[in-house]
């Protein structure tokens, strides 16, 4: 019974002892110090935002999941991007409207001058 006690004492000092090596050498693992509180790391451009834009989102990751602030702000910020275009592709959609309706009535007659045709200034 001895035996087996100084066993499993001598796997657990090996065992912590190369942790202590690994965590000597290799450190924490962490390339940055922490994100103070309140601030993000979560970026999107100002305007014409792209799918990679979103595919490349980081949220902070808390206890329960993401953080909701920062999920919260880049839904806003699609929303608006999306609702921006919508408006944009409106607008072309009613001028190309009104640009087929003027091709389809034909050219715009040219009115005489008040002068009169043939009068010279």
């Amino acid at each position: 019974m001895v035996t087996i006690g100084l066993y499993v004492m001598g796997v657990a000092v090996l065992v912590a002892l190369i942790f202590a090596v690994v965590w000597f050498v290799f450190g924490r693992g962490e390339d940055l110090p922490p994100v103070e509180k309140g601030t993000t790391l979560t970026r999107l451009p100002r305007a014409g935002i792209t799918g990679d834009d979103v595919r490349a989102v980081l949220f902070q990751q808390t206890f329960r999941g993401y953080k909701a602030s920062e999920v919260d702000w880049v839904l806003e910020k699609l929303a608006r991007e999306i609702d921006e275009l919508r408006a944009v592709v409106h607008d072309l959609q009613a001028r190309d409207a009104v640009d087929s309706a003027a091709a389809d009535t034909g050219p715009i007659p040219v009115a005489d001058p008040p002068d009169g045709p043939g009068r010279g200034r």
